[in-house]
């Protein structure tokens, strides 16, 4: 599996398209992981700049890199219901197989929960490394450099490793770096109203409560698992331990372990449960219209700051790189304010979402938004913005798409955050 999806992330760049098919997700199984999936790019595509024009400034906020679950609770629990299972003598051969493979899962998980893992620190690595290449006078001698990340460490040691990656290139570059609170009112911003919103009390929870009961199908995953009904109608709980074994299972891809679990589902199980998780994701971070717009204004601190230091470099005549670091729940409404292709939707049926808008193609592991600024010798500056390494169209009228003139770009930005 890690092979194919290897495989594929080399042949094809990450599409934001607009829809997501059961095939799609059936090919590359990864996918159903949603933002869990591994970051499938290994090489920046980007259009030559006008004739006259270099680029001098990044503008950067990149969301950890592959991780372990949260918790350690979120593989022990699920071990510990099999060996549960195990001596009472309730698992079959499948059971008794799966057990051993969350075992190994252990070995490495084990005191890990929530940790970037080995793969998280390469993806930041390569991704600064392929920044270089493609940008290199952004860090010419003298570049004014600056890295931020939230509180959280994995988001502070994917800051390390971009930074590392960096300096192998260029070790001359000084990059002043933070990660306390002095800089989370815009790295990771979430208002008191999208808060509610997103509680047990709020409007959204029993439309994602619903769906999730509708999709979550276990009996025949369990019946594979379990050998004594009697067993599993006293202590299995079918859906949870259905949900437990996913969670697990599509974060193998961001371990280093060969072991993986996919072969238990089937293809439409995996396919209705990413549903379930996609429209999740969706109606708590990005455009759900009955939010009110209370998640994509979470963005606006980071638009402004955006906005203000390019302005700051841009002023000095300067040239360098602005690198943030923070989480899906803040690329999400980022991409969605920011109104990138196919990142936005008024669509509020979960059963129709995946039509017109995937996680996965918006924040896997490591997502990033990049927005890269251009000059000529007459002072012209022009700015792209890139999704994932890709470049993406943003609602300003342009007649040189990837290139927006940042006077133009700069407005827009100023009127979604009615900053003047």
């Amino acid at each position: 599996m890690k092979a194919f999806i290897l495989t594929v992330s080399m042949l094809a760049a990450v599409s934001v398209s607009a829809q997501t098919t059961p095939a799609e997700v059936a090919a590359s199984p990864g996918k159903a992981g949603g933002v869990y999936f591994a970051y499938p790019v290994t090489e920046s595509l980007n259009t030559p700049a006008p004739a006259g024009y270099k680029p001098f400034y990044i503008s950067h906020y990149g969301r950890h890199g592959s991780r372990y679950l949260i918790s350690d609770d979120d593989y022990s629990r699920v071990r510990d219901t099999f060996h549960k299972a195990a001596e009472a003598g309730a698992l079959t051969p499948l059971g008794l197989d799966v057990m051993a493979r969350l075992d190994s899962l252990w070995v490495e998980a084990e005191g890990r929960g929530g940790e970037l893992s080995p793969l998280g620190r390469r993806q930041h690595h390569d991704i600064a490394a392929r920044m270089y290449t493609a940008f290199p006078e952004v860090f010419a001698p003298g570049a004014d450099m600056y890295a931020s990340s939230t509180t959280i460490m994995r988001c502070a040691h994917s800051m390390f490793a971009f930074i590392e990656g960096l300096k192998e290139q260029a070790p001359y570059l000084e990059i002043p770096r933070e990660s306390g609170e002095r800089d989370m009112f815009f790295l990771n911003y979430h208002s008191p109203e999208s808060g509610w919103y997103t509680s047990h009390d709020g409007p959204g929870y029993q439309p994602w409560k619903r769906f999730r009961e509708k999709q979550t199908r276990p009996d025949r995953l369990v019946a594979s698992l379990f050998s004594d009904p009697d067993y599993v109608n006293m202590w299995i709980d079918p859906a949870e331990l259905m949900w437990q074994l996913y969670w697990v299972t599509v974060d193998t891809q961001n371990m280093e372990t060969p072991v993986e679990l996919y072969d238990i589902f089937t293809p439409e199980e995996l396919y209705a449960l990413w549903e379930v998780f996609n429209f999740h994701f969706f109606s708590r971070n990005s455009s759900y219209a009955p939010a009110e717009g209370h998640f994509v204004a979470n963005a606006d601190n980071l638009i402004r700051n955006m906005v203000s230091q390019a302005d700051r470099v841009i002023a000095n005549g300067g040239h360098g790189a602005t690198l943030r670091f923070g989480h899906d729940g803040n690329i999400v409404p980022l991409t969605a304010r920011l109104g990138l292709e196919n990142c936005a939707t008024d669509e509020t049926d979960p059963a129709k979402l995946s039509s017109v808008w995937t996680d996965f193609k918006i924040s896997p592991m490591a997502s990033n938004v990049q927005m890269i600024f251009f000059r000529n010798d007459d002072g012209d500056i022009l700015t792209k913005i890139m999704l994932n390494e890709r470049e993406i169209a943003v609602p300003v009228e342009t007649d040189n798409f990837p290139f927006y003139r940042w006077i133009d770009l700069r407005d827009y930005l100023n009127n979604i955050t009615e900053t003047k």
